[in-house]
């Protein structure tokens, strides 16, 4: 059976940072696409980042235009697990952050319907 399971989120200041974490398990996800994505009361849930193999250890990294500069998206395979290092936090930041995987590598992946598995959801509150 497949999980994903974050942790990290909180309640933090603007400016702030925080890092979030997704272990996998169940199955390995190294030679696929990974992602976050959050929502935001009353919002749809949007891509955040991907991080997909491109070959041997290198990974692409993808972001959204809104976290673009601020957030970092990276893996460490030996533990299955990912991560987001989110500086420079605002309000609109606020949200539900997810965790996905799907198998297969499309690096412009960024619709939540095309995520085979997703994790549980951690908060992440930015106050102003």
């Amino acid at each position: 059976q497949v999980q994903l399971v974050e942790s990290g989120g909180g309640l933090v200041q603007a400016g702030g940072s925080l890092r979030l974490s997704c272990l996998a398990s169940g199955r390995t996800f190294s030679g696929y696409t990974m992602a976050w994505f959050r929502q935001a009361p009353g919002k749809e849930r949007e891509f955040v980042a991907s991080t997909t193999s491109r070959g041997g250890r290198t990974y692409y990294a993808y972001y959204a235009d809104s976290v673009k500069g601020r957030f970092t998206i990276y893996r460490d395979n030996a533990k299955n697990a990912m991560y987001l290092q989110m500086n420079s936090l605002n309000p609109e930041d606020t949200a539900i952050y997810y965790c996905s995987a799907k198998t297969s590598s499309n690096y412009d992946a960024t619709k939540p319907d095309e995520y085979d598995y997703w994790g549980q959801g951690t908060q992440v509150t930015v106050s102003s």
